[in-house]
């Protein structure tokens, strides 16, 4: 956990994030024009075609670093570092491709070793500037996350101290600990706001996002107690080792400024992990109800022509963090359930009306989903959202439920590929679309997304459960 994770990941960050994936192939491509007119040198077609080569390899090359969330807060210097890098790696396959096509006789020289030497520094001087930008934008307060200790002692304390320090993109609200205030002698050094067994409590009441268990590896029968009575949250739970036994597990760990940790419950949604699956979601989202939109009037003119009521139904459920977001889809039913009881649909539900039918079948009610997504409260790909009064049957009867809201609920997800759509009848039903919810969270990455969408499509067209 190298940096924070972004709690409201707006459009205007996607879209900032955007440009700064574009902005190296625009300065490129912009400077290499620039000298073309300043040197009135004819910008034939050899010229053009070296302009959409720089833009494609500026586009496609990746920063030469072992973990691209550190871009996000990288300094300076490592920063200019990785735009000369990848700035000599771009001219070396340029200079390969010309010497294969044998173009190199067609350019400018003095055009050509100009752009190659004072691009890369206008190139410094934007990556600076946006990543600057990004991360006034992220380190904000509505960014920060909230945490709490569980244990009072010389780790713990460090690590709030490195945390309220440095730009992690936390709070820390305090410690948990069985011991009084006066044995820790914790009155200045740190705020003791209960028990242990008072924890779990606290962090739902007080929506904690962040817990570090820093307990003794001795007490590791007291972790696991803690670690149940927490599965009804949607914290990330990290355990702080015993520096005097951590070799025995620092295969497992990460760390904070040299302070060891061991992630057990994170969101894979992390740093430009995060932005990069945003980024996707804003693009695909977009383009699709621009190029629906005719279909989107049809489907709300035909529900309003042949039955009572509003064309979208909106519904009341659980988003990222388990926070409360209503979620849009086209009216399926004569009736519009939302309250403390809801009856699945079913099929030949009697409720269905004619066109519902179509729709649920096609699953083209779930467009209006795509404003969702726009909005940032869903996702294209995610864990699929449950209405409120299921939510809360089902949490109290399967151990691990609400972990599935540690990201964005999606329009479709890997239990629905797998055949888990539609009525859930048992317990046992939603039980295993749980596992492959927390099996998404496990295994996540763009090419799952890409192979959930790809089975989504084919799966439209031939699903027995869809009713």
């Amino acid at each position: 956990m190298n940096e924070p994770v972004i709690v409201k990941n707006t459009f205007a960050v996607a879209m900032v994030a955007l440009l700064q994936a574009a902005a190296p192939a625009i300065v490129a491509v912009g400077m290499l024009y620039g000298l073309i007119f300043a040197y009135d040198v004819p910008a034939d077609e050899s010229f053009h075609g070296m302009a959409v080569i720089v833009a494609l390899l500026m586009v496609l090359l990746p920063y030469p670093t072992r973990n691209p969330n550190s871009q996000i807060f990288a300094g300076t210097f490592p920063l200019a570092v990785g735009v000369l890098v990848r700035w000599g790696i771009m001219l070396t396959a340029l200079l390969a491709i010309a010497y294969v096509a044998k173009f190199t006789e067609q350019y400018s020289r003095r055009v050509i070793l100009t752009w190659a030497t004072v691009t890369p520094a206008v190139l410094i001087v934007v990556t600076t500037v946006f990543h600057e930008i990004m991360r006034r934008m992220m380190c904000t307060a509505d960014n920060a996350r909230r945490a709490v200790f569980a244990g009072f002692n010389d780790i713990s304390q460090a690590l709030a101290k490195q945390l309220r320090n440095t730009e992690y993109g936390m709070t820390v609200a305090g410690f948990f600990d069985d011991r009084s205030s006066d044995r820790l002698n914790a009155h200045g050094s740190g705020r003791l706001l209960g028990k242990l067994s008072e924890l779990a409590t606290y962090v739902k009441e007080q929506a904690v996002q962040v817990i570090f268990i820093a307990l003794p590896v001795r007490h590791m029968q007291r972790v696991t107690d803690l670690l149940d009575e927490l599965r009804d949250t949607t914290a990330s739970i990290y355990y702080v080792p015993d520096i005097l036994v951590f070799d025995l597990i620092q295969a497992r760990t990460g760390s904070i400024n040299g302070i060891p940790v061991v992630a057990m419950c994170e969101t894979p949604f992390y740093g430009a992990r995060g932005m990069s699956k945003r980024v996707a979601d804003v693009l695909v989202s977009a383009a699709v109800l621009l190029a629906t939109a005719p279909l989107l009037i049809a489907i709300a003119a035909a529900i309003k022509l042949t039955s009572a009521g509003p064309a979208i139904f909106r519904q009341r459920r659980y988003g990222l963090n388990g926070e409360e977001i209503t979620v849009y889809k086209f009216r399926t039913m004569r009736v519009m359930e939302n309250g403390g009881e809801i009856t699945q649909a079913s099929r030949d539900d009697p409720r269905t009306t004619s066109i519902g039918r179509f729709l649920r079948r096609y699953s083209l009610d779930e467009l209006p989903q795509l404003v969702n997504v726009l909005q940032g409260r869903m996702s294209l790909v995610g864990p699929r959202p449950h209405a409120v009064a299921h939510n809360e049957m089902y949490r109290k009867l399967i151990k691990g439920y609400m972990i599935r809201h540690k990201v964005r609920p999606g329009i479709t997800g890997l239990a629905q590929v797998n055949g888990l759509r539609g009525e859930t009848r048992t317990i046992e039903q939603m039980e295993a679309r749980i596992r492959y919810d927390l099996e998404y969270l496990r295994n996540w990455s763009i090419g799952l997304d890409l192979q959930i969408l790809a089975k989504t499509a084919v799966r439209v067209l031939n699903d027995s459960k869809a009713f």
